[in-house]
């Protein structure tokens, strides 16, 4: 008798936030415009772009502050972003359509199945996830973005030559994943340990408050062998 497949292990949670009415419009008319609906097949990245051009994908855009800016200073490179909360995909849709940017694509789905079902292999230039969810109880590490596991199935969809670019304010968690990447056959680290801020990852407010009373952050930055 075969066992019950067990439910993955999911790295979020959709957490009950407020969605804004400006949010929920953006989302409701926006999306339908810049959006990528989940579908079992590859998608052809050019198309969904309209053209040839480097591929990065972004995943947990937060409110997509960054994202926004990154892509606006480099309108050379079309950015897939990932998220699943409606508050955060609804604000980056606001800012694509303010911005006038036509480098952005949102999907807001789990990236596991994103990745799994949707990115084709060896396509993608770069990868961006900056302050991934920390899961900081020890009961909840498990959670965790950063896994041997999800690292090569990233590594799977990744150009020969890509980046990876992490960052996150958890010392622990800055630790682990400087681990789990330099323990993966298929990268090769830019610095030697952490790399210094990459002047293409902008400092956010919330960064800058952060430094000011003495917190940290801390960029990881591999390339695919």
């Amino acid at each position: 008798m075969n066992e019950p497949a067990r439910p993955a292990i999911r790295s979020y949670v959709l957490r009950q936030g407020r969605t804004t009415a400006a949010q929920a419009r953006a989302h409701r008319d926006l999306l339908p415009v810049y959006g990528i609906p989940l579908q079992p097949d590859l998608i052809d990245l050019e198309r969904a772009f309209g053209r040839a051009a480097p591929k990065v994908l972004e995943i947990g855009f937060g409110m997509g502050e960054t994202t926004a800016s990154i892509a606006a200073a480099h309108p050379g490179i079309d950015y897939l972003c990932v998220e699943v909360h409606t508050p955060g995909v609804g604000s980056l849709l606001k800012r694509i359509d303010a911005l006038g940017l036509r480098n952005v694509r949102v999907i807001q789905h789990d990236a596991v199945e994103v990745l799994e079902r949707m990115i084709p292999p060896a396509s993608l230039d770069g990868v961006h996830i900056f302050s991934p969810d920390p899961w900081p109880k020890k009961r909840h590490h498990k959670r965790r973005l950063i896994q041997a596991a999800f690292v090569a199935l990233l590594a799977s969809r990744m150009k020969a030559g890509a980046y990876l670019h992490v960052a996150t304010d958890w010392e622990h968690y800055a630790l682990q994943i400087l681990a789990t990447l330099t323990e993966a056959p298929a990268f090769a680290n830019t610095a030697d340990g952490f790399a210094p801020r990459p002047a293409t990852r902008p400092e956010t407010k919330f960064e800058r408050r952060g430094v000011e009373l003495g917190h940290r952050v801390w960029d990881v930055v591999f390339r695919k062998r």
